[in-house]
């Protein structure tokens, strides 16, 4: 038997865990320059209301230190990043999940109400401590009710050790994150989902692009001026102005690309430009020269982009909803060679949008995303367990709700985290959740003959160093003809995206398809229309995590799992964690 650490945790599991990180640097990055040292970045933060206008329509927003998107994080591997967050809202709770950050050896602090902590009170101010122990883009937001819609969210970007040269060069950094906005609020939202009749939140008004964007302003685009334009559509306004991307002719600009949308699945073009994917939640990417990125919410991407165009005038960045019919306008940015004006409109049209229903082209993307060679980390070569996931939309009690395999997910009163550490009895149902549906009968192409579900809080407990297979399949909602795209995210992991298909997936057949050669390594990965995707990750760090559809609406309808795993070896859950439930503060 191993000792035990001061973080409660087995010195023998250390060893793992410290060679495996060894391993995982080693081959995703090349040997550390020994002699760097790791710093502390602290970062002090207040959340508040302000009355914004990202896209020129002013509504109250949720910002931290005043801004939306919020800081940017800064950081290098294995730094420790300490934030200081005061919630200053005066009606609401806080929570903030570091999106992509593993927290290993932290699992407190991945910020998730209802499955690591309490939530943070009006007034309160609590302290989030973890390392950034992996280079790459990633993301912070609200992790509480549909919050991040208000625009609580930001980047995080950790770059590599001091003498560590990445696998494509580049002359400058650089960050973006595409969201889409309503003009209705987050209550008026979520009462619609919770009422009967059902109220669905609708299309977004509009698409932001790093925090700006328009709101029914056909003049930007040449077109015709409407009475609209006047006063909401002023382009001197720095919130909703065009955000502005400066390139100097002949440089190469990495773009870390962000979707933190609540409901669309987006394009991204940058006109008469290529771009060339490198980097994907974190990860090195066998280079793709692309002209249009699909993302999906809570997807990373890095491209590489050379200013090698016309240097006399100025392009569109522009964004457009796919996956969805198409209700909103493009977002657009500029992308401004120096030296022309900055606000100099390009003198041509956007690039055309792709078909919103292309789903192939979107599918024949995804699975173009695989890991550098050289930065391969091959997966086990089997699963100890796979749980196959159905994801419908289903009726409980006249409620419109989302499902996995039946069971629509609530979130209980005290966080799992505490629950499971303390074994604390009746804070959840200790029943597991279902691990498969009946794939042989079940028709993903119809409505479903039966639409009724159940409501549940059960988790899936999963042996420690096991390794998982999960397959998310896609079908029919309760309107005829009709399949979303669902992209989900996994906490405190990575995993390897084995393969997606279309159609039914077949356990007996599928499985032979699975990429173990090359898989990239995600954090968040698409489910297309009518399809399936599969992923396989090593359940190797202690904790509760959530795994849910990254749409705001969809998890709070109950589109989402937790998963436990070596809870036991967690060691004392820190006090600020507590507060709510049957975890009264200590």
């Amino acid at each position: 038997m191993g000792t035990e650490s001061k973080w409660g945790l087995s010195s023998s599991w250390f060893r793992r865990r410290i060679s495996l990180g060894f391993v995982i640097c080693f081959v995703a990055l090349g040997a550390i320059n020994p002699m760097a040292e790791a710093r502390v970045r602290r970062y002090k933060w207040e959340v508040s209301y302000q009355l914004k206008s990202p896209d020129c329509f002013k509504k109250v927003t949720v910002a931290i230190n005043g801004n939306t998107p919020g800081p940017t994080i800064l950081a290098q591997q294995g730094d420790t990043v300490v934030v200081e967050l005061k919630n200053s809202l005066l009606t609401e709770n806080v929570a903030i999940h570091w999106h992509g950050i593993r927290q290993i050896g932290t699992p407190w602090a991945d910020g998730t109400e209802g499955v690591t902590q309490c939530p943070i009170m009006p007034g309160d101010t609590h302290v989030y401590k973890f390392v950034v122990d992996r280079p790459g883009t990633y993301l912070y937001h609200a992790h509480y009710g549909m919050q991040r819609e208000a625009g609580l969210y930001g980047s995080i970007r950790v770059s590599v050790p001091d003498g560590v040269v990445e696998p494509f060069s580049y002359d400058e950094d650089r960050s973006l994150i595409l969201a889409d906005w309503w003009h209705k609020s987050t209550y008026e939202q979520a009462a619609g989902l919770s009422s009967i009749p059902f109220v669905w939140v609708n299309e977004p008004e509009s698409l932001l692009i790093q925090g700006r964007g328009r709101f029914n302003c056909p003049s930007l685009l040449g077109g015709p001026s409407t009475s609209t334009d006047t006063g909401v559509c002023n382009t001197t306004n720095p919130e909703c102005s065009p955000y502005v991307l400066t390139v100097v002719p002949g440089k190469t600009y990495r773009l870390r690309i962000a979707s933190l949308t609540s409901l669309s699945a987006l394009s991204f073009q940058i006109q008469g430009h290529n771009m060339t994917v490198v980097e994907a939640d974190g990860h090195y990417v066998e280079p793709v020269v692309v002209q249009t990125l699909y993302i999906y919410s809570g997807e990373t991407y890095s491209v590489v982009v050379k200013a090698d165009q016309d240097p006399t005038r100025n392009y569109w960045v522009s964004t457009n909803v796919v996956s969805r019919p198409p209700k909103t306008a493009p977002g657009l940015a500029v992308f401004n060679y120096y030296p022309n004006h900055p606000r100099r409109i390009p003198p041509t049209a956007p690039p055309p949008a792709p078909a919103w229903n292309d789903t192939r082209s979107r599918l024949a993307q995804s699975r173009s995303i695989r890991a550098r060679r050289g930065h391969i980390l091959p997966p086990p070569a089997a699963a100890d367990k796979t749980l196959l996931f159905l994801n419908t939309q289903n009726k409980i009690e006249g409620y419109n709700r989302w499902s996995i395999n039946n069971v629509s997910f609530t979130l209980p009163h005290t966080p799992y985290l505490i629950a499971l550490k303390q074994n604390l009895s009746g804070a959840f149902d200790p029943a597991p959740p279902p691990e498969t549906y009946d794939y042989a009968k079940y028709n993903i192409y119809e409505v479903a003959p039966n639409t009724n579900a159940s409501y549940g809080d059960g988790v899936y407990r999963l042996e420690f160093n096991s390794t998982v297979d999960v397959v998310l399949q896609n079908a029919n909602t309760m309107n005829p003809e009709n399949s979303e795209t669902h992209p989900w995210h996994l906490h405190g992991h990575d995993f390897w995206v084995l393969g997606y298909g279309e159609g039914k997936f077949d356990p007996a057949k599928d499985p032979t398809t699975f990429n173990l050669a090359d898989p990239i390594m995600k954090n968040t990965v698409p489910l297309h229309p009518y399809g399936w995707t599969a992923l396989r990750f090593l359940a190797d760090n202690p904790g509760a995590w959530a795994f849910h559809c990254h749409i705001e609406a969809h998890f709070y309808l109950g589109m989402g799992v937790v998963f436990a795993e070596g809870v036991d070896r967690v060691g004392r859950l820190p006090n600020s964690i507590y507060g709510c439930g049957a975890a009264p503060k200590q």
